[in-house]
């Protein structure tokens, strides 16, 4: 099939929005979806086929991951909402300017990632108090999760690329050829080669390959404006200075997250690897809920960037409003579903009963209570594409990073159980929320309903 066959671009500032929208965000949120459930494929060979320490040196490692790569996942959100305003606003020549900075910031930033990563996984996972039956194990997953990282990294900025003209229908082919690949040589490798956690990391960086030279394949033959030529690739420091000021708050956002995250992770270890393994199945389920919210969060995102360049701000107060609006409706009915599931759903993962057990208070915690940070992904979101990206990361630096830590350190010690440690979420998800609404009505009355 030719790459003009598939091109999906949308208009994203006349017409209606609720259908477009949706048309944007469920091949996004299927995509996400698809690529988590052949995470989930990881993490579900090595439990039912190398045992309960392999699944837990494959399930606990997603913060020290999203620590260190979330900052350049960050800027790939700047290039979407730059590429996304330059379009809104019909300028060419500077849509084909930051596409092609987009490209290269991507390679750039996979090799940097590889070699960070490779240096400092083991200290960081000794720091984490990491059980000892399962750090080296984890060591060797993720060392070899880093080699990876160039192409994770540009499949990551290419999606964006795509998504800035409303395309996430090539994005998904992509992720969903990949990801049958990487369940493939998940069975091969763990069941066949008998490699384990380091199967499971050879089948992820390969299905890497993969999704990346598709999304290079469709940027190469694209006929408009973000149109990738090889021999162009080149960084401008104008937009580069314009993408990092709206990436690296939003990527700092995402490292302020996962540094929590670690320091819970971190205390989840204390417990010992049954509550480790437990956990880490659960939340393979929250993850399914979040990139379905996500998916509102970067039609958000896009939309709104498009809309604010092209002067359409009473659009960009609709577009907020429905966001939110189906984020809440389809995040809360999923979450619902899977608590639902319950034992049945974590079967899928492990017959252990204590992991079983722990796996499904997490549930009952977290899972149920995510439709609260769904006002906090949005809203940020929406900031985002209106070019302010510092205040939700400082918001989220006050209430992820500052009330987890203080949770931990204080409350935490007086009641030392899983319970106790995963309230920290929901209760964290609240503030966040309730911070980042009332920051976007107070910078939307400035800049949109003023305007209008």
């Amino acid at each position: 099939m030719k790459a003009k066959s598939l091109k999906k671009e949308m208009d994203l500032i006349h017409g209606s929005l609720w259908d477009k929208i949706l048309i944007f965000a469920l091949p996004l949120a299927a995509s996400s979806i698809l690529q988590q459930l052949f995470n989930s494929a990881d993490v579900a060979v090595v439990g039912q086929f190398a045992g309960s320490r392999a699944l837990a040196a494959v399930g606990s490692n997603g913060a020290v991951i999203n620590l260190l790569v979330n900052i350049f996942v960050g800027l790939s959100v700047g290039a979407n909402v730059i590429i996304a305003r330059y379009l809104g606003e019909g300028n060419k020549k500077k849509v084909g300017d930051a596409v092609h900075t987009a490209v290269l910031v991507s390679l750039i930033s996979g090799v940097l990632l590889t070699a960070v990563g490779l240096l400092v996984t083991h200290p960081i996972l000794d720091m984490m108090s990491t059980p000892d039956d399962i750090i080296e194990l984890a060591t060797v997953y993720l060392r070899i999760y880093f080699l990876g990282m160039p192409f994770i990294m540009l499949y990551n900025f290419g999606a964006a690329i795509l998504r800035s003209i409303g395309d996430t229908k090539r994005p998904f082919l992509c992720l969903l050829v990949s990801g049958i690949v990487n369940v493939l040589l998940n069975l091969f490798f763990v069941i066949v080669c008998k490699l384990s956690v380091a199967g499971v990391g050879i089948a992820t960086v390969i299905s890497n390959v993969i999704s990346s030279g598709m999304v290079l394949y469709f940027l190469t033959h694209e006929e408009g404006a973000i149109r990738v030529s090889l021999k162009k690739l080149r960084i401008d420091k104008k937009i580069l200075k314009e993408i990092s000021k709206i990436g690296l708050p939003a990527g700092l956002q995402g490292v302020v997250f996962s540094f929590s995250n670690i320091c819970v992770q971190s205390a989840l270890n204390s417990l010992g690897s049954d509550a480790v393994a437990g956990s880490a199945a659960a939340l393979n389920f929250e993850y399914f809920v979040y990139f379905l919210l996500n998916a509102f969060t970067q039609a958000c995102v896009t939309f709104m960037s498009q809309n604010y360049g092209a002067g359409e701000f009473e659009r960009c107060r609709k577009i907020t409003r429905i966001c939110a609006a189906m984020g809440f409706a389809f995040s809360t009915a999923l979450s619902l579903v899977f608590y639902l599931l319950g034992e049945n759903a974590l079967r899928f993962y492990t017959t252990e009963p204590a992991v079983m057990e722990i796996g499904l208070i997490r549930m009952k915690y977290c899972l149920l209570m995510q439709f609260v940070s769904v006002f906090m992904d949005v809203f940020s979101g929406s900031l985002r594409g209106l070019g302010y990206s510092l205040m939700p990361a400082l918001i989220s630096l006050a209430s992820s990073c500052g009330i987890r830590l203080l949770w931990i350190y204080t409350i935490f010690p007086q009641m030392p159980n899983f319970q106790m440690l995963v309230s920290v979420y929901p209760i964290s998800w609240l503030f966040g929320s309730a911070g980042t609404v009332i920051a976007y009505l107070i910078i939307s009355r400035r800049i949109l309903i003023r305007r209008t």
